[in-house]
């Protein structure tokens, strides 16, 4: 069939999110070693054409909004000229033990910078 899996999708949004924050923020690995993780609540995907197993991938990625233990990321998938899929993922700031804790105040400034609209 030659068909990308859609579920492979997910991993796409989640490379894409670990390039943003170390290109426009801090490295992933700095929010692991203050102890905090951001679990993903909710995946939203739109698919709009199949990928293929020999393509190449292009993920726009954007902040939406920020809050004081969550924030929500769009992305657009592009495969070429041909827009493949439009998707949004929603992630609360926990702890190692996996309870909620404040995303640190000059981090959320940070991030809440690279939205474009003013975040709640």
């Amino acid at each position: 069939m030659g068909v990308v899996h859609h579920s492979n999708t997910v991993r796409y949004l989640e490379l894409a999110r670990v390039v943003l924050l170390e290109e426009h923020d801090v490295p992933y690995t700095w929010y692991i070693e203050n102890g905090i993780h951001f679990a993903v609540t909710r995946v939203e995907v739109d698919y709009l054409e199949s990928i293929r197993f020999d393509d190449t991938v292009d993920v726009v990625v954007w902040i939406d909004w920020v809050r004081g233990a969550s924030m929500r990321i769009h992305y657009t998938l592009h495969v070429g000229n041909r827009r493949v899929a439009v998707a949004a993922t929603e992630h609360a700031s926990i702890d190692e033990e996996g309870r909620v804790r404040r995303i640190p105040k000059e981090r959320r400034s940070a991030l809440r910078a690279l939205a474009p609209a003013a975040s709640a």
